[in-house]
C-alpha cells in the first residue's frame, strides 16, 4: 500500500491484496473486517473497503487476532509452570488429560509455546520447558547480576548511542504506553519490546561480552515475563521507566541513565517476586 501511495480514501481490493500476499481472499477479508473494527477502514456496500486515514497514523498499530481456543490454555500452562504445578518434562497426552483439553487445541498450544521459545520438543512426544528463571534463587541471582553490569555498561568509555535505534525504540514504547488496551497487545510483542530495550542499551556499550550476556538473560527470563504481561499496571510502569532512561540517553546524560537503570531493575525484581509468589530475598549468607 505504501508503494501504491495509498492515502485516505484509498480503495482496498480483496483480490489485489490476496495476489500481493500470495493467499486466498478469505483471510484477506477477515483482516479487512478486523481493520474496520479498529477504525482504520470503512466498508461501503457493493464497493468494498476504503482507507480512513493516512498510513503514517497507523504505522505502529498493533492488532490482536480474534481469540482462539488455545489462548486460555496457553495462559494456564505458563501460570502453572511458574507455580511449580507442571514438571519440567511432560508428554502431550499426559498434559491433555490433566487439563481435559482437546487434542488439537493442545497441539496448537504447544506449538505456539515452542514458537515463543518457551518449550522444546525432545522427540518421542516428549516436551520440556526451556531453561528459565522460575525459582526464587535463580531470580535473585539474575537481578543481582544484571544490577551489577547493566547500569555500569552505560558508563563504559566506548558507550555510543545510536540515534536511529533509540528513536525507533522510543516510538515503540510510547505507542505501548498510550495504548488504550494494553491487554490487547500480544505478550510476544510486549516481551520483544521489553527485551529489545535492554539489548539495545547493551549494544550501545559496543562491548561484545555485555551484548552476549544481555541476550542470554533475555532468553532466561522469557517464561517469567510472559506470565507478567497480564498486569496492565506493571507493563505501564516498566514502559515509562524505559522511556525515562531513553530520554536521559538522548540528552547524553549517562550518569542519570545509569541511575535510572538501577532503580528500574530494583523495581522489576520486586514485581517479579510478586509474580511467582515467593518472598523477596534480602540477604544471602
Amino acid at each position: 500500500m505504501r508503494r501504491e501511495g495509498a492515502t485516505a480514501g484509498y480503495h482496498l481490493r480483496e483480490q489485489w491484496l490476496g495476489d500481493q500476499l500470495g493467499i486466498s481472499r478469505t483471510p484477506v477479508r477477515t483482516a479487512l473486517q478486523l481493520l474496520e473494527t479498529r477504525g482504520v477502514l470503512v466498508a461501503r456496500r457493493n464497493q468494498g473497503y476504503f482507507l480512513l486515514t493516512s498510513l503514517d497514523t497507523i504505522e505502529d498499530l498493533v492488532l490482536e487476532p480474534p481469540p482462539t481456543a488455545d489462548q486460555d490454555l496457553y495462559t494456564r500452562l505458563v501460570r502453572d509452570r511458574l507455580a511449580g504445578r507442571i514438571a519440567n518434562e511432560f508428554t502431550q497426552k499426559d498434559l491433555a488429560r490433566h487439563y481435559n483439553a482437546d487434542r488439537l487445541v493442545m497441539q496448537q498450544t504447544l506449538r505456539r509455546m515452542s514458537d515463543d521459545g518457551l518449550l522444546h520438543s525432545n522427540g518421542a512426544r516428549l516436551w520440556s520447558f526451556a531453561p528459565a528463571l522460575d525459582s526464587g534463587a535463580a531470580l535473585e541471582d539474575s537481578f543481582q547480576f544484571r544490577r551489577m553490569f547493566e547500569p555500569q555498561a552505560i558508563l563504559l568509555p566506548g558507550f555510543r548511542v545510536d540515534p536511529d535505534a533509540l528513536d525507533q525504540t522510543m516510538r515503540q514504547h510510547r505507542h505501548i504506553e498510550t495504548h488504550p488496551e494494553i491487554d490487547a497487545i500480544p505478550p510476544r510483542l510486549l516481551f520483544d519490546a521489553d527485551s529489545r530495550f535492554h539489548e539495545m542499551v547493551a549494544e550501545f556499550s559496543c562491548n561484545t561480552f555485555v551484548i552476549q550476556t544481555m541476550r542470554q538473560q533475555s532468553r532466561l527470563r522469557r517464561l517469567l515475563e510472559f506470565g507478567g504481561y497480564t498486569n496492565r499496571a506493571r507493563v505501564h510502569l516498566w514502559c515509562s521507566e524505559h522511556i525515562a532512561i531513553m530520554a536521559a540517553l538522548g540528552d547524553h546524560d549517562l550518569p542519570r541513565a545509569s541511575h535510572l537503570m538501577t532503580v528500574h531493575l530494583d523495581r522489576a525484581l520486586a514485581a517479579a517476586h510478586a509474580l511467582i509468589e515467593i518472598p523477596a530475598v534480602t540477604e544471602k549468607n
